[in-house]
């Protein structure tokens, strides 16, 4: 015998709807309880949909781009009344958080949309067997081998580079931090002069800046190299795939090979530049990592993709005297902040830019002997091909998870490269977690890490889950512009009914004796229940506030907590509290409001 049973949306927590992103089943398949059916994203995190019952998807009532609240059918089953499909009807296990209750067992694995290819058998000897393999050191990774070791784990630890700290602390985060450092020193020295302290224009040494970046490279990677030694990590150095299950090959950069066998691994691979097929092999052609190389400063610079890497290196560049052009495929730059931030930020930085082309394609380009030619398409697209001494292709990354060898050791990987994980970061093969970039977005250090942690725990046999209401976003760009949490932009789409409380900086005393107050704090409510839901800053140092927003939002905080909660005077962070007061009615720091 056999019965209908629909699935619903379960307890999301503070939201009222959350938007579909990815469907994981199909009409026909078997499922299993606690399988993960749909996947929703709400607060700048996704989390995944759980099915209630076992049994055979008979009809599906969401598709990619719905909205759906607590409640909504997500589809319905046809439930066996024995067998291995089905499952007791059980309640809803809330989608917001996961508790040890609720989360599945550590000998579980998640059901993927990806198919779960055979695996491979290793017939050969290992050259050393540890308890946990980590594949990857960058912050994610060497978070995990470091938390993995400090539980009393033998931790073997492969990473491509011959230091660690993966791309972020070699070629990405830190040393564009480094860059972009000494560029606000600089345009910082320029705006002086309007306060009555003139120095002349900088001399650039582009061997001492390259050297200087270099060092603080060096220190952080020979850092980790002594946390690696203390805990007892063995680190081996080189590419490193599955060769099945439990045994990894590295290749050296001299070609030798050995093979490790491991009865737990976390693959923490990250991500690579997306490169476009037409551009010109042509060292005037580079990625992010080319850009910090730093060989020269060219005079006509172009930006492919308005996100935050190319604007940060774009800053960079800019205030060593190139100019810039841009080009995005959408409708604004830098995507996923409130527009209201980013035109604080292009009116500060209109000056670097020759043209900002919106709406517009990169076809084509061609290298020639005096630059690159590059073509448009679109609504900002110039008729004739425009020449640059320096192409930057900012366009995203992709996951690493198909350069692995995924499919040797059993590993579902989907066909962008992501590798699938439940909420212990564990993937299709029970004994193998999957952390980082390679897991989706977003693609930030710091949710790798926390995963990291999660994984490394899980390993040891902890109840540990990642959880995290929400996740900040970063550009260290001048002003910085930083949010968490729900954005305004997105309550509006997604119908959400809120209260916001907008502090401007020209209200700073902080922010006007810096000669830095074009800014401002933006915080988010929930028009009911008044808890934060999320916020925006933008503004010099936005990057070092947002934490208390966030963790404003982790602690369920109102408007009143942060209201009252006293902040040092006069600082850039007291316009958190401000903002606060603003959306309470009660700030005396402006001119009288309305009263509610």
């Amino acid at each position: 015998m056999s019965n209908t049973v629909q699935i619903k949306v379960p307890d999301i927590g503070d939201f009222k709807e959350v938007e579909v992103i990815e469907v994981l089943v199909a009409v026909g398949d078997t499922i299993k309880a606690e399988q993960s059916l749909i996947t929703v994203e709400s607060d700048k995190a996704s989390m995944e949909i759980p099915a209630s019952q076992g049994g055979v998807v008979k009809s599906i009532a969401v598709k990619v781009g719905d909205k759906v609240a607590e409640g909504a059918v997500v589809l319905e089953v046809e439930a066996a009344a024995s067998g291995a499909a089905a499952a007791p009807a059980a309640k809803e296990a809330p989608a917001k958080e996961a508790s040890a209750k609720e989360a599945p067992k550590a000998a579980e694995a998640p059901k993927q949309a990806a198919a779960a290819p055979a695996a491979s058998s290793f017939k050969g000897s290992a050259d050393g067997e540890y308890d946990v393999l980590v594949l990857g050191a960058g912050p994610g990774g060497y978070s995990a081998a470091f938390r993995a070791a400090d539980l009393g784990l033998s931790v073997v630890l492969v990473e491509r580079y011959q230091t660690l700290g993966g791309v972020c602390l070699n070629v990405g985060c830190i040393p564009s931090k480094a860059l972009l450092h000494n560029a606000a020193v600089i345009d910082e020295a320029r705006e002086l002069a309007a306060h009555g302290i003139s120095f002349g224009e900088p001399k650039i040494d582009l061997d001492k800046l390259r050297g200087y970046k270099d060092s603080v490279v060096a220190k952080l990677t020979g850092g980790l190299a002594g946390m690696a030694k203390a805990r007892k990590v063995t680190v081996v150095h080189g590419v490193g795939e599955f060769a099945d299950p439990y045994h990894l090959t590295v290749k050296a950069a001299d070609g030798k090979t050995q093979t490790l066998r491991f009865k737990q691994a976390i693959i923490a691979a990250g991500s690579q530049s997306v490169k476009l097929p037409f551009m010109p092999a042509d060292d005037r052609v580079v990625d992010s990592t080319g850009a910090l190389l730093l060989r020269e400063v060219p005079k006509k610079m172009l930006i492919v993709g308005g996100g935050i890497i190319g604007l940060e290196m774009g800053t960079v560049y800019s205030t060593l005297g190139a100019r810039l052009d841009v080009v995005e495929m959408l409708d604004g730059l830098m995507q996923g902040a409130d527009r209201d931030l980013v035109k604080v930020w292009q009116k500060k930085n209109a000056y670097r830019f020759d043209n900002i082309m919106l709406k517009t394609k990169t076809v084509g380009a061609e290298a020639k002997k005096d630059g690159i030619y590059v073509t448009f398409e679109g609504e900002g697209a110039p008729k004739e091909p425009q020449r640059y001494d320096l192409v930057l292709q900012a366009v995203g990354r992709s996951p690493n998870g198909k350069k692995i060898g995924a499919d040797r050791a059993g590993i579902a990987v989907t066909d962008r490269g992501f590798i699938e994980v439940d909420r212990q970061m564990r993937t299709n093969v029970p004994h193998i977690y999957a952390i980082g970039d390679i897991v989706g977005q977003p693609m930030l250090a710091h949710k790798a890490v926390h995963e990291g942690h999660v994984a490394a725990e899980a390993a040891a046999g902890q109840k540990s889950f990642f959880d995290a209401r929400v996740i900040p976003s970063v550009a260290y760009t001048d002003p910085e512009v930083a949010w968490v949490g729900l954005t305004e932009d997105e309550a509006k789409k997604q119908g959400i009914k809120i209260e916001k409380g907008v502090f401007p900086w020209a209200a700073s005393g902080r922010a006007i004796a810096n000669g830095r107050d074009e800014g401002f704090t933006k915080l988010i409510f929930d028009a009911e229940t008044h808890r934060i839901l999320g916020g925006s800053i933008v503004g010099t140092h936005a990057g070092d506030l947002i934490s208390e927003l966030a963790l404003a939002v982790e602690m369920g905080a109102d408007v009143v907590d942060i209201a009252k909660t006293i902040h040092p005077h006069p600082t850039l962070g007291e316009s958190v509290g401000m903002a606060a007061e603003v959306a309470e009615g009660v700030c005396t720091d402006l001119p009288p409001m309305k009263k509610k």
